[in-house]
């Protein structure tokens, strides 16, 4: 063979290599956008080109998780504390939506998953549920606002909303 033909067969082989690792890039953002939703966007615009690598540490950290469904008597308990909290809410707005916010903790502690920090835990959730994640991020800064004081009954309506 002579040298011009291994040229261009390695050239050739270059090509290849190279339009193969762009579909494998293609698919693997395909798949986080597709698993991920919104969230995918919002890691897109908080982190930019570390977003991915952000979201597949967040799905390898969460695969380790005892994640579980919550058993009939359980769920039943949990529905039934909703419904307090719901119903407590024309009286009480501010410790309904604190009820309501510690309440989705014990649920997602309940299923498994660790309770660190806020932010952790709304990473973490984003995995299995990324398009519910924003609802718990808002109603979770509209509960620190009311601790502050700076909530209106508006936005303790809309926590309750966001949490349910």
């Amino acid at each position: 063979m002579d040298t011009r033909a291994i040229v261009i067969a390695v050239l050739v082989l270059i090509a290849l290599v190279v339009v193969a690792r762009m579909v494998a890039l293609r698919r693997r953002t395909q798949g986080l956008k597709s698993r991920f939703g919104p969230e995918y966007d919002r890691a897109l615009r908080e982190r930019g080109p570390k977003a991915e690598s952000v979201l597949i540490n967040r799905k390898e950290r969460v695969e380790k998780f005892p994640i579980r469904e919550v058993g009939a008597s359980e769920r039943e308990r949990f529905v039934t504390e909703w419904r307090q909290v719901q119903s407590r809410f024309v009286d009480d707005p501010g410790r309904s939506v604190s009820d309501a916010d510690m309440l989705v903790t014990r649920v997602m502690e309940a299923r498994g998953y660790p309770m660190s920090d806020f932010d952790q835990r709304a990473d973490d959730l984003s995995v299995d549920h990324p398009r519910v994640v924003d609802n718990y991020r808002a109603a979770h800064e509209i509960a620190l606002r009311h601790k502050q004081g700076e909530a209106t009954t508006e936005d303790l309506r809309k926590a309750i909303i966001y949490y349910r």
